[in-house]
């Protein structure tokens, strides 16, 4: 496997924001905006579906923490928390990852999404995914 999060991981080459036993957080080499980072699980797992829950929970508390202190150290008004998951939601490295963006109202940046799906399905498609849960 030729993963380039898990060889920043193995090799320590990263720009460290946090290392942990279970997540660890980075720069990437294109920032959206001052601070931006990357929170990912240290061991690999390509995207939601495949991680275990215990691991998702450390990232998503690590997430958490990078959040808080970016608001915190950069003055930030708030982050937007990013990530995509699967070959139909444009996931760009096949390792789960959140983008964690600092933002501020004046910074110019947009990260929402400017339109809507094309994809339709039948039925209600909040209530097909309550039954899934069932």
């Amino acid at each position: 496997m030729d993963c380039i999060f898990c060889g920043l991981i193995r090799e320590g080459t990263a720009s460290w924001v946090a290392r942990g036993p279970v997540a660890c957080a980075f720069t990437p080499l294109n920032l959206l905006a001052p601070g931006h980072t990357l929170v990912v699980p240290t061991l690999h797992y390509a995207d939601v579906f495949e991680t275990p829950p215990e691991a998702l929970a450390a990232v998503t508390a690590l997430v958490q923490r990078v959040a808080g202190a970016a608001r915190n150290a950069l003055d930030a008004s708030g982050v937007n928390i990013l990530s995509a998951s699967g070959p139909g939601s444009e996931q760009s490295v096949p390792h789960l990852h959140f983008h964690v963006v600092p933002r501020w109202a004046d910074d110019g940046l947009s990260t929402w999404p400017a339109g809507r799906s094309a994809h339709r399905v039948t039925g209600d498609a909040g209530a097909r995914i309550a039954e899934a849960l069932a």
